[in-house]
């Protein structure tokens, strides 16, 4: 009887250590899991001021409470951007409805998520200036002027809205290919070209220098924009990183919009508004969580086809996704 109740004690005794054992093998299993390497996104960044929200989102520590980790791969043009997302070398960019439509033509390669800035009746994004000493006052006075731009770019498209808008017809609209930014802003800035179409803040500071404002996009926001996208790869098998990489962003957007002044530093450290501008430079708002709507790609898109950059219908659905938006 004395071994019967010995083995009962020496049996409960082990079956408490084995539940022991297991629950600190679970808590060690949870810990683990709540330590899970970080999913890694790199980004391709042109020094320009739409990737402000991103910046402050890897600064402020919020890529990293969604256990993001976020690579930036600068690169010095839209050119060679498109290069490094098609060599896979990133997974994202920021760029624009026009260029989706030269990625996406033969079948859809990546995925407009977000809006990432867009023009504001305070903050507009994009510009036509007429050089000091032109002459052009108007956009009466603009008629048959050259008009410098980048050809096929978001440029030349919000160039012939805005002008088009205020009754010019696309016969009075001259326009020449000036691709770099430095390059127009210095043919503007001499005299050389009477007019240019030139991005926020580099419009600021070339105003600043005596060019004056023909007509921007604050009175028409519907022409001129940027957005977030990734490659379709990315979205279709892992939606998830998407989710938490626009909650960061959208944290980030709520800080900038409610005191800009706190990120002056990261401007000039990122090189995004030009250092004469330091200081005097008011940054803009940035929109909250949104996505183009049809009618602004159905624009776009009719405009590159009357240009003949875009043959056939792209459908809207298959190119922008606003189901990851917080």
């Amino acid at each position: 009887m004395n071994k019967y109740r010995n083995f009962k004690r020496d049996f409960a005794h082990s079956r408490i250590g084995f539940m022991v054992i297991l629950m600190l093998l679970v808590t060690l299993v949870v810990a683990c899991g709540g330590q899970e390497e970080p999913d890694t996104v790199r980004m391709a960044v042109l020094p320009i001021l739409d990737n402000l929200p991103m910046y402050v989102a890897d600064e402020q520590g919020y890529f990293e409470e969604q256990n993001l980790t976020v690579e930036f791969i600068p690169v010095n043009s839209a050119a060679e951007r498109d290069q490094v997302i098609q060599a896979g070398r990133a997974d994202g960019m920021i760029n624009e409805i026009l260029s989706t439509l030269f990625y996406n033509r033969e079948e859809p390669e990546i995925i407009i998520v977000r809006y990432a800035r867009v023009p504001t009746p305070e903050y507009p994004q994009f510009r036509i200036l007429a050089a000091s000493g032109s002459g052009i006052e108007s956009v009466e006075d603009i008629k048959g002027e050259e008009i410098g731009i980048s050809e096929g770019t978001i440029i030349e498209y919000s160039t012939d809205r805005l002008l088009q808008a205020e009754g010019l017809s696309p016969d009075e609209i001259n326009t020449v290919a000036v691709p770099g930014i430095p390059d127009r802003m210095a043919l503007l800035g001499s005299g050389e070209l009477p007019a240019a179409n030139l991005p926020d803040p580099l419009a600021y500071l070339v105003m600043q220098g005596g060019a004056t404002v023909v007509v921007d996009d604050s009175k028409y926001p519907e022409y001129g924009h940027s957005v977030i996208s990734f490659r379709k790869e990315l979205v279709d098998q892992n939606p998830d990183v998407i989710k938490r990489f626009l909650i960061a962003v959208e944290q980030a957007v709520e800080d900038i919009n409610t005191n800009k002044e706190q990120f002056n530093t990261l401007l000039s450290d990122r090189n995004l508004v030009p250092e004469p501008l330091l200081g005097s430079y008011t940054v803009p708002d940035f929109p909250t969580a949104s996505v183009p709507p049809i009618s602004q790609w159905d624009d776009v898109l009719d405009w590159a086809q009357t240009k003949g950059y875009i043959e056939g219908d792209l459908e809207y659905g298959d190119s922008v996704d606003g189901s990851f938006l917080p």
